[in-house]
């Protein structure tokens, strides 16, 4: 009998980062593409060796998710990765603002690995989270976006004490500014020039992921911050 590939959901995969890390993936994972536009997804799958499928599911809404996880049965690494930022300081910042901010960059992720859980006790496997250097320190106007990476950044931490006994490994990426949609539009929103030499690549990263899922079970990359 065959032993089947381990299997990896990737949420925001359909650019940036998120298809970095699914094609760091690919070759020796299956690979679930998290994400909401379907096409750009079945483009990525289509792509990528192995078995890479679009996984299609709104993160703005977490109270959809039971549903988009129902028939996942096994799953060896969780790598969250989507987010939203948007400019703003606590002053200026309205409660839909906050709720919007955090609904995907928290929210969404606490109850899709509560949702996951299982699947991942069972298989031993890797929450990886994609968080930022505004979970460790913060910018100016960016007061809500920064709280949310805080919160997600004592997420994981909370996570990795809980879920110990159980096998599950839990990392947090803290990557600098990267060469991603975000940085272009909030360069465009400045006036400023872009230039993408400035800034981390998506591979890069990736391969920071990639390294981490990699270590040996009695290791566990807990923080990484890439400048």
């Amino acid at each position: 009998m065959t032993t089947p590939r381990p299997r990896a959901l990737v949420t925001g995969a359909s650019r940036g980062i998120g298809a970095a890390i699914a094609r760091a993936l690919a070759p020796t994972y299956d690979v679930l593409l998290g994400g909401r536009d379907a096409r750009s997804l079945e483009l990525l799958a289509s792509d990528l060796p192995g078995r890479a499928r679009p996984w299609v599911a709104d993160l703005a809404h977490p109270g959809q998710l039971a549903q988009a996880t129902a028939d996942i049965d096994r799953l060896d690494v969780l790598v969250h990765n989507a987010a939203v930022a948007e400019p703003g300081t606590i002053a200026d910042a309205s409660l839909d603002v906050w709720q919007r901010i955090f609904a995907v960059n928290l929210f969404s992720a606490a109850e899709l690995t509560r949702l996951l859980l299982p699947s991942l006790r069972h298989g031993r496997g890797h929450v990886v989270l994609i968080n930022a250097g505004s979970g460790l320190r913060i910018k100016s106007n960016r007061g809500p976006y920064a709280a949310s990476k805080y919160a997600l950044r004592a997420f994981a931490d909370a996570l990795q004490t809980e879920e110990k006994t159980n096998g599950v490994r839990v990392t947090s990426i803290h990557p600098g500014p990267t060469d991603t949609e975000l940085q272009r539009k909030a360069a465009e929103r400045a006036g400023h020039e872009y230039r993408p030499e400035q800034f981390l690549r998506p591979e890069s990263v990736a391969a920071i992921v990639l390294n981490a899922v990699r270590a040996p079970a009695d290791a566990t990359v807990t923080n990484t911050v890439i400048d």
